[in-house]
């Protein structure tokens, strides 16, 4: 059995990461939908003089729903294509493909889900990763972030971004949770980013904002499943147990990346025997805290059972 792999410091090894490729936008409702169709359509559509008319976009915009196609997940690069061809996801084909599950974003599952992908996703996304699992308080400034992300740039030996790049990469993070003006309420033609509907960054005044850490109610099991599944896969495949300590704390975690507290969580990792079927237990013996598995289980499949079981598809007939 692989020795015991513990995820709760990223690894110090050389890694790609990011600081651009959005323009300065956040992403908006429809364009990660028009992302999908426009390459289910023609791979080479970002590369493309036709991308602007297609998406209905000026050229910034293009390259920013580009971005924010490969950092939420929704899309990836062709291999051996230097990026020029692009493709739909399994999750992009589920939630905007022709049958997809949730195009228009109606459900705040869909919202979590891409919100996991983003923030969970080092290489494309990197300031939205370190927020989640690097910043040490409950409460952060632009400043601070910013410092913070150049501390761990330094200690990778990786080379740090000028600071207007990474003043305008913090800016975008921050506008992607917290609503222009304060409003809470998101509609369809509103500018802000729909994660702002999760609530997860609160604007504290002053230049202050602060992690809303709870039990995220609009939260479905499911989606915890899954989130929880796909930070197993990524940090130790041939596990066959999860301490709490790294699902609650460790980089990437289901705990980190939703901002749950620790009395939620076990409420959560308790319903995993029901969830699961049985496949996920959580235990506490001696003070021990650990989820087992007791076989392989299928993401996509709780994905389908979810949406297959939404209000969505109880008012589509399905």
């Amino acid at each position: 059995m692989a020795p015991r792999q513990t995820p709760c410091k990223p690894e110090t090894r050389a890694q790609a990461v990011s600081f651009s490729g959005h323009e300065t936008f956040v992403f908006r409702y429809g364009w990660l939908k028009k992302a999908l169709d426009g390459v289910i359509q023609d791979s080479h559509l970002f590369t493309s003089d036709r991308a602007m008319v297609v998406l209905g976009v000026g050229k910034n915009m293009v390259r920013s729903i580009r971005h924010w196609g490969l950092a939420t997940r929704i899309l990836a690069e062709e291999p051996r294509t230097r990026g020029l061809e692009l493709k739909p996801t399994e999750i992009g084909h589920f939630l905007f493909g022709p049958s997809g599950h949730d195009p228009y974003l109606e459900d705040v599952n869909s919202l979590w889900l891409l919100h996991w992908n983003l923030a969970t996703n080092e290489q494309r996304a990197t300031s939205w990763c370190w927020a989640f699992n690097l910043l040490a308080s409950g409460e952060f400034t632009r400043e601070s972030l910013g410092s913070t992300i150049i501390s761990e740039l330094t200690r990778r030996n990786a080379k740090v971004p000028s600071q207007n790049s990474l003043r305008r990469d913090v800016d975008c993070l921050v506008r992607t949770y917290v609503a222009s003006g304060g409003q809470k309420v998101v509609v369809e033609d509103s500018l802000d980013c729909p994660l702002v509907e999760l609530d997860l960054i609160e604007d504290e005044g002053s230049g202050v904002f602060r992690f809303r850490r709870g039990p995220q109610s609009s939260l479905a099991d499911a989606i915890f499943v899954c989130a929880l599944v796909d930070f197993w896969q990524r940090t130790g495949p041939d596990r066959e147990s999860l301490a709490f300590s790294d699902v609650a704390y460790g980089f990437g975690s289901p705990g980190a990346t939703f901002k749950l507290d620790e009395n939620s969580l076990v409420e959560r990792l308790e319903r995993l025997e029901q969830v699961t079927s049985g496949v996920l237990l959580y235990t506490e013996t001696a003070g021990l805290k650990q989820v087992y598995r007791r076989g392989g289980l299928n993401a996509s499949d709780v994905l389908e059972r979810y949406y297959a079981s939404s209000s969505l598809a109880v008012l589509a007939g399905v």
